[in-house]
């Protein structure tokens, strides 16, 4: 399983695309709006650490395994030499008393292990075997070579860098130590772990941090206890730009000696390297060198500072003539450096065609090579989206255009009448049908005021409302039109939308239909008058039968009667 040594906090990612931009060998992958590293291709460099404007790094902590070695004892600290940059402070017996506060064994500096490549160097360019010469000492630098650029692989030297060199020394020394790694570099973590040689790796900021919870400030140790100046080590200016080129004895004739920093500096330089011949060649994946790694500590001092801060440093050794002897202990710094296959996959220029396509890039001209995606062109985002690493909406023209067409589209075939003004009360936008409905005949209408197509008055009370406006009935004079009006108003971009739903057919149905009501209900009176009228007639006439009928009946009812008793 391939070890994460840095990735991105989710929550943190905003769908920028600043880290891929920036990473040289495009180890980022976006996938659901996530940016995610791609270990296999990474080198390890840290620039997306940089430049992430959210902050969103995370680079693997080894804290607990340190202190899980601390915990058991004889752990030996090798710490870089651009400490000095990073901690302010211009004496190791401070580093030295701080980390032995921590539980640190003893504490020694990486330049011992720099001192002794920079003599192996020295061995390796009097062969005359080597038309170029590169540096092997930044494992992001080696990285980039063994997956990138397999044609130099034969030219970089095969030797260890500074912290392997300086494990091996402390190993052979001291047998049954453990080793920890500090410095300012994310590369070293792999480089260790693949080495198996160091036990652990520890970041400037992560011994910060420790620092911090144990209350140690390396600053103030120096008021305690201060170190007379030790022999010269030019080793120690391998931190910054031309460093390991002054660490050097001597200058071999015949040889250029050029320091190359910043990775895409190498890169040209790698791809151009079968044209360069007979030149010592220092790179290195940070600009500025390690002074400017990617976990020092952010202080005020800039790259050019801290470079001064180590020259300074260097230069405290008591005897400017004669370097520091190298180690009693030999040990081979024989180090192979293997090509390395990259996981990633050659699309077919088909497989490249059918993915342009689907940006609308079906033409050289369309392909605008912008980089807003990250990479460099269209052919390189097609190539990512090939292998799965990039999605294809992450084109910004083509999504904005399609965006822009679809709005457009809306906009014009929208049956209800939508318009745009801003608070200036000044047409934006609007569309055919909220024209038609408001009788505009000029063919522009944009820029112009409101005012002078209709009454501005619900867009004022809306602005001035917090709910805007909601469905509310609006008769337009000028086309005797009755709409149904509903204003959205967005204050922070100073804008109000307008919707206009056409009403007008229903307004005039639902105005015959009370006109026929009202007509219903005056017939209907009037027959119920008719009704009352006839019926009173009616009852007049039956009473007047009725009571001659009772006469005639009681009448006969009496004669019956009478004739019973006879």
């Amino acid at each position: 399983m391939q070890q994460e040594y840095l990735d991105f906090q989710k929550a943190e990612c905003r769908d920028c695309y600043k880290c891929l931009r920036g990473c040289p060998v495009k180890a980022i992958e976006f996938s659901t709006h996530q940016a995610r590293i791609i270990p296999e291709r990474c080198i390890l460099c840290g620039r997306c650490t940089h430049i992430c404007p959210q902050n969103a790094k995370r680079v693997h902590s080894e804290r607990e395994n340190v202190e899980a070695l601390l915990r058991e004892g004889n752990v030996y600290a090798s710490v870089a030499p651009s400490f000095v940059s990073s901690f302010g402070v211009m004496d190791f017996t401070n580093m030295q008393i701080s980390l032995g506060k921590l539980g640190f064994s003893e504490c020694e500096e990486t330049a011992i292990g720099a001192q002794m490549v920079s003599a192996e160097y020295e061995k390796l360019l009097k062969t005359g075997e080597f038309d170029n010469f590169i540096t092997s000492a930044c494992p992001a630098v080696n990285r980039l070579i063994q997956m990138y650029y397999p044609k130099a692989l034969k030219y970089l030297a095969p030797v260890d860098s500074p912290m392997l060199a300086h494990a091996k020394k402390l190993k052979a020394e001291h047998p049954g130590c453990k080793v920890v790694f500090i410095g300012p570099c994310i590369a070293k973590k792999r480089e260790a772990r693949e080495s198996g040689l160091v036990d652990g790796v520890l970041t400037f900021e992560e011994l910060q941090q420790m620092f911090e919870e144990r209350g140690i400030s390396p600053a103030e140790v120096a008021a305690v206890r201060v170190a007379e100046p030790g022999p010269l080590n030019r080793a120690r200016y391998y931190p910054i730009s031309r460093g390991i080129i002054k660490s050097l004895s001597g200058f071999l004739e015949g040889y250029e000696y050029i320091a190359v920093d910043g990775v895409e500096r190498c890169m040209e330089v790698l791809a151009d390297i079968d044209n360069i011949h007979h030149a010592f060649l220092e790179l290195n994946a940070c600009e500025q060198a390690c002074v400017n790694g990617p976990c020092k500590l952010d202080r005020r001092e800039d790259s050019i500072r801290a470079n001064a801060m180590v020259r300074q440093y260097v230069k405290k050794g008591s005897d400017l003539s004669c370097a520091a002897p190298l180690p009693a202990v030999e040990v081979s710094l024989v180090c192979n450096h293997p090509r390395l296959k990259s996981p990633s996959l050659p699309a077919t220029d088909r497989e490249i065609a059918e993915i342009l396509a689907r940006t609308g890039k079906v033409r050289p001209e369309d392909e605008l090579n912008c980089g807003a995606c990250g990479y460099s062109t269209c052919r390189e985002k097609a190539w990512a989206v090939a292998n799965g690493y990039a999605d294809v909406e992450m084109c910004l023209p083509y999504m904005r255009e399609r965006a822009e067409t679809m709005s457009y589209e809306v906009m014009q075939n929208s049956p209800n009448g939508i318009v745009t003004v801003d608070f200036d009360l000044k047409i934006q936008q609007i569309n055919p049908a909220a024209a038609k409905l408001w009788g505009i005949d000029d063919p522009q209408p944009s820029g112009r005021d409101l005012v002078d197509f209709v009454d501005p008055s619900e867009f004022m009370l809306a602005m001035n409302s917090d709910r805007g406006l909601h469905s509310k009935r609006v008769h337009l004079p000028k086309t005797d039109a009755y709409v149904e009006l509903s204003i959205v108003v967005l204050k922070n971009h100073k804008m109000m939308f307008g919707f206009m739903k056409d009403i007008t057919a229903k307004v005039r149905a639902d105005r015959q239909f009370d006109d026929m009501k009202a007509e219903t209900v005056a017939t209907a009176a009037e027959v119920i008058n008719k009704q009352m009228r006839v019926a009173q007639e009616i009852a007049s006439l039956l009473g007047e039968t009725t009571a001659e009928t009772k006469v005639a009946l009681l009448k006969l009812k009496n004669t019956l009667e009478a004739e019973g008793k006879e």
